[in-house]
């Protein structure tokens, strides 16, 4: 790659991760409030591809773990990130390992993208739950853990998904090759 190249990708990972602190600020009110992180999840990877998309969720769990307040709530710092809820940050790069494998197989399948990226968020999911089950301090089981965590989510998650991929093709088409 060269220096064009390289600067175009440090350019698209920064505004990638950038846009995954913009979405973990919004907040929507609701019985479980939740986030736009899935979706800015999907987006990045849908219009990055999962190498790039992959790296940006990288940066962005990287400037949280420093201390920058850019996880939900303002949040930031090993203890955010390491703590009962970390594991689903964490279980975001799986989302994009998904992507990426599906990727080599189906580069140009809609389909293929809409089951990488569903798989990768019951693979968060299923980390992130784990990961839960291990640090939380309280007294907890699997059902309670998956009725706080991750059933209030599904819907809204789905939901960003489709939004997602609406809104991440008409960005990438809009983009064409300087993606």
């Amino acid at each position: 790659m060269n220096n064009r190249g390289t600067a175009l990708t440090l350019t698209q990972v920064a505004l990638g991760a950038a846009l995954m602190v913009i979405c973990s600020m919004i907040s929507i009110p609701a019985a479980v409030p939740f986030t736009l992180q899935t979706f800015g999840v999907f987006t990045l990877l849908i219009v990055l591809g999962g190498k790039k998309g992959t790296m940006a969720i990288g940066l962005y769990i990287l400037l949280g773990l420093v201390g920058l307040p850019v996880f939900s709530g303002g949040r930031g710092g090993p203890a955010a990130l390491f703590g009962a809820t970390g594991g689903y940050i964490l279980g975001f790069l799986l989302t994009g390992v998904c992507c990426i494998l599906f990727e080599r197989r189906w580069p140009h399948s809609s389909v293929a993208q809409w089951i990488s990226l569903s798989l990768g968020l019951v693979l968060c999911y299923a980390f992130g739950t784990a990961w839960f089950l291990r640090v939380y301090t309280g007294e907890m089981t699997l059902a309670k853990a998956l009725s706080w965590c991750v059933w209030p989510f599904i819907l809204p998650d789905l939901v960003k998904l489709v939004l997602a991929m609406a809104v991440g093709r008409r960005v990438k088409r809009a983009l064409g090759d300087k993606i």
